[in-house]
């Protein structure tokens, strides 16, 4: 206690030294902490678009539908299943669909469309796709009409109220044919998807396919994508492995996981660039304190004191200022974090068309996630407690008449 008190006062004694090293541990703390919280509260935004908008975290197929998409490789509606996924912790809805392949057409113009049948309530409660409307009204459970993504009904030059003609291959080779009014044009915001969606009434599009009662997928959105793999255990363990399989939305897009993870590593690169940058800083006003001390760590050893307790109060001081750098860093943050992951930062010119190009909202989101603030802060205190190296080894060398004469 004797050596945490006279450390305590120690740091005192020189405020200009103490402000500069506590400065450059604030900084180091301040731009981890932030930089971590932007790339995070990017990916989680980019993983959020997906999902809430198409995939769901996880789908349930029939096994073997993923690597043969065809309207054979469907399952009946079995309302005891959604209800027992829904059941499990951590599930937040459960959407069913009818996916499938049709020549959308009107008048001379056709082209290939994904026609997707939905349950309008449940399928808004999860994409938001009645606000996806540009022109026209969503779909409701009643009536017969279809939406159709903003670039196909350019390409086939069709306005609201006009009637679409789909014809396809239905259930174990039926014909699939039929007129729809257009209720509404959707604009998506992935280019793919906005070039040749369709969105009919789930019984319309089990009509048109000749699939009475039969699903594609149950796309399912869970409450904390953290829990992915937990709810997708727990799912797996609720339905028969030989009738149905079970995915994630990093195996239905690895696309866009192996680009998370690649952008990932970089911004790991990046911080620890700034890490190193702070390590030296941290180092230089560690060894500037010391250079400036040297004389008076000699008297103080001349007149008594153990070296291994002139260590401990050195320690004592760099642990200090590491803790008011550390903390003041992340009070400083947290304000600015807090306010961004509310006002998201709106990407404009060419880089937010590129965003837009890949289907994500161009804007920098950011995370409030506690794992990364204290990974960031436990990486910070490292980086002090290996620079206290330097006082340490000094102190244990150091000749009191040698010191006192410099």
């Amino acid at each position: 206690m004797s050596s945490f008190k006279i450390a305590r006062r120690n740091i005192w004694r020189n405020k200009r030294r103490t402000i500069i090293t506590a400065a450059s541990i604030f900084f180091a703390v301040f731009f981890a902490v932030i930089m971590r919280s932007m790339q995070t509260g990017t990916y989680a935004e980019m993983i959020k678009n997906v999902v809430s908008s198409y995939t769901g975290h996880i789908q349930i197929h029939k096994k073997g539908y993923w690597n043969d998409k065809i309207i054979n490789n469907t399952f009946p509606e079995n309302t005891k299943l959604e209800k027992t996924v829904a059941e499990i912790p951590g599930v937040e809805k459960v959407i069913p669909r009818l996916e499938s392949f049709a020549l959308a057409s009107f008048k001379e113009q056709t082209k290939g469309s994904i026609v997707i049948g939905i349950d309008p309530e449940k399928e808004n409660n999860m994409t938001k796709l009645a606000d996806k409307v540009v022109s026209g009204n969503y779909l409701s459970n009643t009536n017969k009409g279809v939406l159709v993504a903003e670039k196909l009904a350019s390409f086939l030059k069709l306005k609201v109220g006009d009637t679409l003609v789909l014809m396809g291959q239905g259930y174990h080779a039926a014909t699939a044919a039929g007129k729809y009014p257009v209720k509404g044009i959707i604009h998506l915001n992935a280019p793919d998807l906005n070039n040749k969606m369709v969105y009919i009434n789930l019984s319309e599009a089990q009509d048109l396919y000749s699939a009475p009662n039969m699903l594609s997928s149950l796309s399912i959105l869970i409450k904390n994508s953290d829990d992915l793999e937990a709810v997708k255990t727990a799912v797996t363990d609720k339905i028969n492995p030989e009738k149905f399989e079970v995915m994630t939305w990093e195996e239905i897009l690895p696309e866009l996981k192996q680009a998370i993870e690649s952008d990932n590593i970089s911004g790991q690169f990046m911080l620890g660039i700034l890490y190193m940058i702070v390590g030296f800083g941290v180092f230089g006003t560690i060894v500037m304190m010391t250079t400036e001390r040297k004389k008076e760590f000699g008297v103080i050893i001349a007149l008594g004191m153990k070296k291994i307790k002139l260590a401990t109060i050195i320690f004592y001081e760099t642990l200090l200022l590491g803790l008011v750098g550390i903390f003041t860093g992340l009070a400083a943050s947290l304000p600015i974090i807090f306010y961004f992951s509310k006002n998201p930062v709106p990407i404009t010119g060419n880089a937010g068309k590129a965003y837009e190009s890949f289907g994500f909202d161009p804007i920098l989101a950011f995370s409030t996630h506690l794992h990364f603030m204290i990974s960031q802060i436990i990486i910070v205190f490292c980086i002090v407690l290996i620079a206290y190296i330097y006082p340490f080894i000094k102190i244990l060398k150091i000749n009191p008449v040698k010191s006192m004469r410099n």
